[in-house]
């Protein structure tokens, strides 16, 4: 589509032309509060039956700190824990699950921290358990969140094997430098083959995240990198400011 094609609503844009949190949640992350009990929960469960369930799951682990990072993680490399987070999982669900159980699954978010630090026995542990408890549309929407440096192809075949058609990639940025700077070095010959291997396989739809404002980042640096995702050609592309906030995550302060 081209720029002269779309309709411009320059009153909706100057409505929400203001600084706020960002919108990678609704409600954003401002909005929640420790005073919503159970009742409030039960009442937002049955205001809309008739809707389609979307579902995220929260895979909080790494093997590495991304210096930039602000998400919920824990950083380890004892794969065990994982376990005992999916036995915790496991009770939560099958304690809400029922709640839903006159509505359809649509959609399917698994993201992190790194899903894919989940070995393939945890993944389809994970899975089996979701599909238990909660009806799936047969066209769901199955989406995961992949770290290139945590994951290998025959990773990717389980993902496909185990329904997901949707990938988002976590690159970040192509500078070698910057990645550096930020600690999440990465392989970019991986990452072509990684997306290529996707589409071969039958993921449906492929996303790239992209950071600006990373150390060490310039204009010039970060239109090389949009290059590089031009060549990858993915369906989407999600581009977050990085937020510098390094009296909440001690991390950023080594930049």
């Amino acid at each position: 589509m081209s720029e002269q094609q779309i309709d411009w609503d320059l009153a909706l844009i100057q409505k929400y032309n203001y600084s706020g949190p960002r919108y990678t949640s609704y409600p954003t992350a401002l909005e929640f509060s420790e005073d919503f009990e159970d009742a409030a929960f039960l009442q937002a469960v049955a205001r809309y039956p008739e809707r389609p369930l979307s579902l995220y799951v929260h895979i909080p682990f790494c093997h590495k700190l991304c210096y930039f990072c602000g998400c919920n993680k824990i950083v380890t490399r004892q794969q065990h824990k994982a376990d005992q987070y999916l036995d915790a999982l496991e009770q939560e669900i099958r304690h809400r699950a029922p709640l839903f159980a006159d509505r359809h699954v649509s959609q399917l978010h698994w993201g992190g921290g790194t899903p894919t630090y989940l070995n393939k026995t945890q993944i389809s542990r994970l899975m089996t358990l979701l599909r238990e408890n909660f009806h799936f549309n047969t066209d769901a929407e199955i989406s995961i969140e992949v770290d290139p440096r945590e994951i290998e192809l025959d990773v990717l075949d389980h993902l496909r094997a185990e329904g997901f058609n949707r990938l988002s990639m976590g690159v970040q940025d192509f500078n070698k430098e910057v990645q550096r700077l930020v600690n999440r070095e990465q392989d970019e010959e991986f990452i072509f083959a990684l997306l290529n291997h996707a589409r071969d396989i039958g993921f449906t739809s492929t996303n790239i995240d992209l950071i600006y404002g990373l150390p060490k980042q310039t204009p010039e640096s970060f239109a090389f990198t949009l290059k590089r995702v031009t060549e990858l050609n993915p369906d989407r592309l999600s581009v977050f400011n990085y937020a510098h906030l390094p009296t909440l995550f001690a991390a950023q302060r080594k930049n």
